[in-house]
Formats: structure tokens, C-alpha cells, sequence
């Protein structure tokens, strides 16, 4: 069953792959492209910087500058994926990716929902409880995005499709590793 580029397989256990995932991000097509980032009824709330946020459309025009004026540099594809607000300019916030691309997106295109992104390049453990030797709840590949619901110390609980594990802070990126979320 595919769930927005995930595919979900129940076996002995669930096994959550970002295979079939699509790239984070797109070189921008100039001459058709329509500028999307201007739509939007609610704006990403303000607060210090840096901070994460996540991507509220599967289509999100990142721009060269703060405004509609600059060209598209290149289109995010993934819904929910964490970036890292660095910096503000009226409406328009600077934001950094995982791979550390940055640019320039409307703030209505941004949703304070907070989401992390596995990292690596091999399967990681969700666990049941926030310890190395609990059950596994999941496995999940590289590129997975999934919604943050606590951190505490080393672990944090996150949801991927339906499923609610742990999996270690390290192994994932869109939290700070001081950072509580409870």
C-alpha cells in the first residue's frame, strides 16, 4: 500500500521504505512554472531563529530572494518535509534543507507541524519504548519523513504512516539535540 511515496509491508514486521520516495527537491521549470507560494490563508508563526518548521504543500517554490520578484531556483516535491528557518525578511522566510540547499519560500507555504527526516544510508529501528533493547516497532529506510510527537534525552517518538515508535535523535534530522518536544 503506497502512503505519499511510502510503501508499507507487513511481513514478520512492518517495514516502512522511502525507495519509491520522491527526490526533496526539483530543479525549477522558469518558463511554465506558475508561482504557488503566494496562496495560503495562514501564515507560519514568527519566533527565534534558527527554528524547524515543515513544508505545508508537495510543491513548494523556493526563490534566489525574499520575494515574488526573484526567480524560482528550484520546487521542493515533499509534503511535511523539516527545514530549518534561518532567517526572515517580511513575509518571506530563508530556509536550509537536510542536504544544506537553502532559499527563500512564503511564510504560508510553512507549518509550525513539526516532522524529522531519518538519515543515513541504512535501515533504522523504531522501537517501541525509548531503549536500544525494546521491541522493534518498525524499520524504516533513509528519506523517510516522519511527525514528531516527543523527544526526551536520546530518543524521539515519531508517527510514519501508522505507525508510533522510538527512534534514536541521531538518527534523524529537523530537531536540535538540545531540544525537548513533549
Amino acid at each position: 500500500m503506497t502512503v505519499r511515496g511510502l510503501a508499507l509491508t507487513c511481513l514478520a514486521s512492518i517495514l516502512l521504505s522511502a525507495a519509491a520516495a520522491p527526490p526533496l527537491h526539483a530543479q525549477a521549470d522558469k518558463s511554465e512554472r506558475a508561482d504557488k507560494s503566494e496562496r495560503g490563508d495562514k501564515a507560519e508563526k514568527g519566533g527565534k531563529l534558527p527554528r524547524f518548521a515543515s513544508l505545508r504543500s508537495g510543491e513548494v517554490n523556493v526563490r534566489t530572494g525574499p520575494g515574488p520578484r526573484f526567480p524560482v531556483d528550484w520546487v521542493f516535491v515533499r509534503r511535511d518535509m523539516p527545514v530549518e528557518i534561518v532567517a526572515e525578511f517580511e513575509t518571506w522566510r530563508k530556509i536550509r534543507d537536510a542536504e544544506n540547499t537553502e532559499g527563500w519560500v512564503h511564510q504560508s507555504m510553512l507549518s509550525p507541524r513539526r516532522y524529522v527526516l531519518v538519515t543515513g544510508e541504512e535501515m533504522r529501528l523504531m522501537r517501541k519504548t525509548p531503549n536500544d533493547d525494546a521491541p522493534m516497532a518498525a524499520r524504516v529506510e533513509p528519506g523517510v519523513i516522519g511527525q514528531l510527537l516527543q523527544c526526551e534525552q536520546a530518543w524521539c517518538r515519531i508517527q510514519v504512516a501508522k505507525v508510533t515508535g522510538w527512534i534514536r535523535r541521531d538518527l534523524v534530522w529537523g530537531i536540535y539535540q538540545d531540544e525537548d518536544v513533549n
